[in-house]
């Protein structure tokens, strides 16, 4: 494993299982291992923009006093998916407070805002945190893939003003035009194109924006270019990766904040992976050979998906040590 995790931060090692070889296969297989949600509680809350609701699904602590963590998905991601299931069960198995906050038209909820969500919707990141400030006074955060950046796109921005008092991103895709590399082309975009693009397309249809050009989109970088950046006030694609990526933004967190990639990740090239010079010392770098695309799955025989919210707890647990 290559980290460039400062002392004092003690996180458990990830061992994959000796056949799971393959960020691709990594990935993939993570899905098969999920288990049962646990029992969320649902509450519909207003987005920034005031014009539609979203989804929060809360599990409760019997301590009130307990911190809570908070989960941002992934691209059309929820609750249910199952990086979300295996650390909200965790989350509950150490007595504190969780709650997977859903972006615009997740999680089942229709979207009645004029806009959709983005990697780099920091905006909506600070409302959510902000009306969950009002009722918990100790949070911690993790983002996933669009989640994770997005998160870490708000944490440097707002320096120590940022809400959590620790944060995890995971499997960012922290450098977009790197990103769309990988997913305009090849096996990544042969494997996932499709499976976005089941939800993506039927959803940015009932916007009645820029319908036509929808129907000829044959990767993600082509909805970006037609729906996602002129939705959203950037000018094509290539302004959105620069603009939205939060590798930029990373020399100004200012609370801690574990930045955890795959080396191997199908959606990230090695390459556009951030050294320690790259980010400012309150960051954490985690990136093991191994893991795909929030996969992580350790073990032997079929393995199991707890590294992950093991490492996340962990981390922190051990933040403000």
């Amino acid at each position: 494993m290559s980290t460039a995790s400062p002392p004092p931060y003690r996180l458990p090692p990830l061992n994959s299982p000796r056949w799971l070889v393959g960020g691709n296969l990594q990935t993939l297989y993570a899905k098969s291992l999920q288990a049962p949600p646990p029992p969320y509680r649902r509450e519909l809350l207003p987005d920034s923009t005031g014009q539609t609701l979203v989804a929060y699904d809360f599990l409760d602590s019997t301590n009130p006093e307990a911190p809570l963590v908070v989960l941002f998905h992934g691209l059309e991601g929820s609750s249910h998916s199952h990086y979300a299931v295996a650390l909200m069960n965790a989350v509950a198995a150490r007595g504190w407070h969780g709650v997977v906050a859903h972006f615009r038209g997740c999680g089942g909820v229709p979207n009645t805002a004029p806009v959709y969500y983005h990697s780099g919707d920091s905006r909506e990141i600070d409302f959510m945190l902000r009306t969950l400030a009002a009722r918990y006074p100790t949070i911690y955060a993790a983002g996933v893939s669009l989640g994770g950046n997005a998160l870490a796109k708000y944490l440097g921005e707002q320096g120590r003003h940022a809400i959590p008092l620790a944060a995890a991103a995971v499997s960012a895709p922290i450098d977009l035009t790197a990103a769309g590399t990988r997913f305009d082309k090849g096996r990544t975009r042969l494997l996932y194109t499709r499976y976005f693009f089941n939800t993506l397309l039927p959803k940015a249809r009932t916007f009645n924006f820029h319908t036509e050009a929808l129907a000829h989109c044959k990767t993600l970088s082509d909805f970006d270019n037609v729906f996602t950046a002129p939705l959203h006030g950037f000018k094509d694609a290539a302004d959105y990766y620069r603009r939205a990526s939060c590798k930029p933004f990373l020399p100004g967190v200012e609370k801690p904040l574990l930045l955890l990639n795959a080396v191997n990740d199908p959606f990230l090239p090695p390459e556009a992976l951030p050294s320690q010079q790259e980010v400012s010392r309150h960051v954490t770098l985690l990136q093991p050979a191994n893991g795909g695309h929030v996969g992580f799955v350790s073990g032997k025989g079929r393995g199991h998906l707890n590294w992950l919210p093991q490492t996340l707890l962990a981390y922190f647990e051990q933040a403000l040590v």
